[in-house]
């Protein structure tokens, strides 16, 4: 969750040069390349039921392509502020869904984690909205998209919690990375017929491949092997990390100032976290 907050910096700088879908592609062309090979030398290719496999495109349509069409094209029409604001709900469906569809008890420790988690990111999203001037052309059909972005990284979490104990974490994130690579292409094909790669900078493709070596690689597979210790719950709640890391790296990469509001909210974070973590500890040792 560090890692994709700090991918919330690079994406102001590479959405500068590269169109969104484009970069995308680009991204997950990156994490194909280098994940494949690397799962044939140490594992080999895994044989994957039908079933698994139609999780893994699952986790894919929702978790990459219909988040990123979903939250990108949401901030065109609505504030940043309020795009942030119901992305910190995050936490709150992973763990009603985790209810749901995976039958995980909700003890008070998590749901006190969950409450705690939504009110320490509401708490850093809200601190600039006094200041806020315009709400963007179309607010309410932007905050519906944000929503389904919110709801199709929830789902993102479950699949991967349905998943994990049958295919390595390595196994998955190579094939979640061909799927998006597949699933952006035809997108990508158009807007890359109309751009000029010759005026991309050393540094802009150097935030490319970023995206494709520690956002997507790096951060799918620490994510896989995370939710296979803890409970999907346990996972939504710890996305509440994304927020604090975001305000933080904009203040060190991006010269952004932060506030005492900011800090509370980081707080309520870490507080969630702690709370959340004596159960997922008694979790990880009974896998063992």
């Amino acid at each position: 969750m560090i890692i994709v907050g700090s991918s919330v910096v690079a994406g102001k700088l590479i959405v500068q040069s590269f169109p969104v879908f484009l970069a995308s592609e680009l991204r997950f062309l990156i994490a194909t390349i280098i994940l494949f090979p690397i799962l044939i030398k140490f594992e080999g290719f895994p044989s994957i039921g039908k079933r698994d496999l139609l999780i893994l495109f699952l986790q894919a349509l929702f978790g990459v392509f219909l988040f990123n069409i979903f939250m990108l094209y949401g901030l065109t029409i609505t504030t940043a502020i309020e795009g942030g604001i119901i992305t910190s709900t995050i936490p709150a469906v992973t763990g009603c869904l985790a209810f749901l569809f995976l039958r995980e008890k909700l003890t008070k420790s998590v749901i006190t984690g969950i409450l705690l988690a939504v009110l320490g990111t509401l708490t850093i999203n809200f601190s600039d909205s006094f200041t806020t001037v315009g709400r963007g052309s179309s607010p309410l059909l932007g905050n519906l998209l944000i929503f389904g972005a919110v709801i199709s990284e929830a789902l993102f979490i479950i699949f991967g919690k349905f998943i994990v104990q049958r295919v390595s974490p390595l196994a998955i994130s190579t094939v979640v990375s061909i799927f998006g690579t597949i699933l952006f292409l035809p997108f990508s094909l158009y807007e890359g017929n109309r751009f000029n790669f010759g005026e991309v900078s050393i540094a802009e493709w150097g935030l490319v491949f970023y995206f494709g070596i520690v956002v997507t690689v790096i951060a799918f597979i620490l994510m896989y092997q995370g939710v296979s210790k803890v409970s999907a719950s346990t996972a939504g709640v710890l996305t509440g990390v994304l927020p604090m890391s975001s305000v933080i790296l904009s203040v060190v990469i991006l010269g952004e100032k932060v506030s005492f509001i900011h800090l509370i909210g980081i707080g309520f974070t870490l507080t969630a976290i702690y709370l959340i973590a004596k159960p997922a500890k008694k979790t990880c040792s009974t896998n063992y």
